[in-house]
């Protein structure tokens, strides 16, 4: 009987401490960098701005901004710079669509000072009035003047997701709207952040040359934000596009910026994904002169920075050159980003930018251009997570996806099994050319609305000349039909926008 008794405790002693390793396992995720001599937070909770109430959006990105920018109750925000200074440290908080990464990173010989400031920003914000009006002004200064006078290309880009997505949680850019912002109180943020912030909403993302012991003190101490269920949200369904569907914002606009896109399902992790990240890339790789769109409307004919497309969130692309991390999402969009190009030339590199895109859907890549981008990316994407930071991000993103093993490794891996005939298919099933979503910044908006309208023909001219091969496709270019109804046609003021 003893020996019984003892099987039967050993088995349930056996099945908590699975229990407690499952739990671990989904609760942590961890990067050891044995001669890294610094260490490496991320810590996801599972919130963003689709967790913004209706009528008050923009809490999701304040409450954030709060937990970084604003006091703790053991310190105001003024003693939180002063003392990590000379530890050469920072933490801050930033909400994207679905995630908010709780972020910072410090050297090992200064950890127990910076440890203690960086859990406190988590656990004992004070939410200070003063800091709370601070924030909510700079987020309202950001809607009304920044992002509307400041950007075009940013401003265009916010208007095209607003468009694809509204009507559902992704519908109004993360930092929220200027109504929503105004309705804000500072008792909304201490409810949001109660309801959200809870022990059964996070993910530990921890790297560098780190100790176990670091690891389950900062366990222990998330173990003390409060209990709390958050009821997940359905994945958004954004409405189908019919035809070309485009927004004109007016602005006395020096320049013609242009997005376009719409909702695409597929995600990060499977055969097909990294197979339509090929031809993303041999089309329009962020930041890269070798990518075809860059090549046709920059490089031949010079009419703007840069020509871009894209398969994932990819947000501040002004700022950055390599895909950014957290800013993870369930329902994506392809997207092509012109940067601005001369008012005169609007037209004309709007149809060269779908022309291009109808060649690849028809077309395919062909077996040269196939080859030369998979090699090209196995290379490129060990540039993509240069620091253990950045590594971590990668890892945090991988638990979103529930991607087992690497996505990083992943990439590199597949470019050695996909075949130009998987590249092809993915492109035919993923990519469209008929349906799509166009936001436009620019002046006289009237006047463009009626040549896309009524199919205008848009020559070019150009201040140099230019091979002849130049010449003979810009006949083609020049009328290339875009089917535009003008119902499909809104005109927005851009003081109007993000009310």
């Amino acid at each position: 009987m003893k020996r019984i008794i003892i099987l039967i405790l050993s088995f349930i002693l056996i099945v908590l401490l699975s229990n407690c390793s499952n739990s671990l396992d989904e609760k942590v995720v961890q990067l050891h960098v044995k001669n890294d001599p610094t260490v490496s937070f991320r810590i996801w909770f599972k919130v963003g701005s689709q967790n913004d109430p209706v009528g008050k959006e923009g809490l999701a990105s304040l409450t954030a901004n709060l937990l970084s920018q604003g006091a703790t109750k053991n310190n105001s925000y003024e003693e939180i710079l002063e003392k990590l200074f000379p530890l050469a440290a920072w933490y801050s908080c930033n909400a994207s669509t679905e995630m908010t990464i709780f972020s910072g990173r410090t050297h090992l010989d200064n950890i127990n000072e910076f440890y203690s400031l960086f859990i406190d920003g988590i656990l004992n914000p004070a939410f200070e009035e003063s800091d709370f009006n601070r924030l909510k002004d700079q987020a309202l200064n950001y809607l009304k003047t920044n992002l509307k006078y400041s950007s075009d290309e940013e401003l265009g880009k916010a208007v095209l997701y607003n468009d694809i997505f509204e009507g559902t949680p992704y519908g109004h850019i993360t930092t929220g709207t200027i109504t929503g912002l105004e309705n804000i109180t500072l008792e909304d943020v201490k409810d949001f952040y109660k309801k959200y912030y809870t022990r059964d909403n996070y993910v530990i993302g921890i790297g560098g040359g780190y100790e176990n012991d670091l690891l389950n003190t900062l366990i222990k101490d998330l173990d003390k934000l409060p209990e709390g269920k958050v009821q997940s949200i359905p994945t958004p369904s954004p409405k189908v596009v019919d035809g070309f569907e485009l927004t004109i914002v007016e602005k006395n606009a020096p320049a013609t910026a242009v997005s376009m896109g719409f909702p695409i399902d597929i995600l990060r992790g499977s055969k097909e994904w990294y197979a339509l990240a090929i031809a993303n890339s041999w089309f329009g790789e962020h930041r890269n002169s070798s990518s075809h769109l860059y090549q046709v409307i920059r490089e031949a004919r010079g009419l703007n920075y840069g020509d871009y497309s894209y398969i994932e969130n990819f947000p501040n692309g002004g700022s950055r050159q390599m895909p950014p991390t957290n800013v993870s999402r369930r329902q994506q969009i392809f997207e092509i980003w012109i940067r601005p190009v001369p008012n005169e030339t609007r037209h004309f590199s709007l149809r060269a930018a779908i022309r291009e895109l109808k060649l690849l859907v028809d077309n395919g890549l062909t077996e040269n251009q196939f080859e030369l981008t998979r090699n090209f990316l196995k290379k490129y994407v060990l540039h993509y997570a240069p620091t253990t930071m950045d590594r971590l991000g990668y890892v945090v993103d991988d638990k979103f996806y529930k991607i087992d093993g690497s996505h990083l490794e992943r990439f590199r891996t597949m470019m050695d099994k996909i075949t130009l005939e998987d590249v092809n298919n993915a492109v035919k099933k993923y990519l469209q050319y008929e349906n799509m979503k166009i936001a436009v910044v620019t002046n006289n908006a009237e006047e463009f609305k009626y040549n896309l309208v009524n199919n205008v023909e848009s020559p070019i001219e150009y201040s140099s000349p230019k091979p002849q091969e130049v010449y003979d496709e810009d006949e083609f270019i020049k009328i290339f039909n875009l089917p535009i109804s003008e119902e499909k046609v809104k005109i927005i003021p851009v003081e109007e926008l993000f009310k």
